[in-house]
């Protein structure tokens, strides 16, 4: 039932010689996706708290947790950005900048 003024598109069949991720690859972008979009969850929460402590007069986190907080989800996201957008051995080694700066962030400020 297709009218004369349409045509139909011709299906472009994949080329075989580009790269296909491995479902491993896979796995470890949204691992350290998730990460990152985490630390930059908990980055902003930090900053609110900050900020409705500053205004009701409580104690909130301190200087150093407001600093570390943005700059760890700023590292992991532009990470994440990298990992994403290259393979091979380079996306894997922003994913691991991703694991570390969130890690060291967790273990900095909330080990205690």
């Amino acid at each position: 039932m297709s009218s004369p003024d349409t045509e139909e598109l011709a299906i472009i069949p994949r080329p075989e010689d580009e790269p296909k991720t491995p479902e491993g690859g896979r796995f470890w972008r949204g691992l350290t996706g998730a990460l990152a979009a985490g630390m930059a969850v908990l980055a902003v929460c930090v900053v609110a708290i900050a900020s409705l402590c500053l205004f009701t007069g409580a104690p909130g986190p301190g200087l150093l947790m407001l600093i570390g907080h943005p700059v760890a989800a700023v590292v992991a996201l532009l990470a994440q950005r990298v990992a994403d957008s290259r393979n091979g051995h380079v996306a894997g080694y922003a994913g691991l900048l991703v694991v570390v700066s969130v890690s060291a962030a967790l273990s900095l400020f909330w080990w205690s």
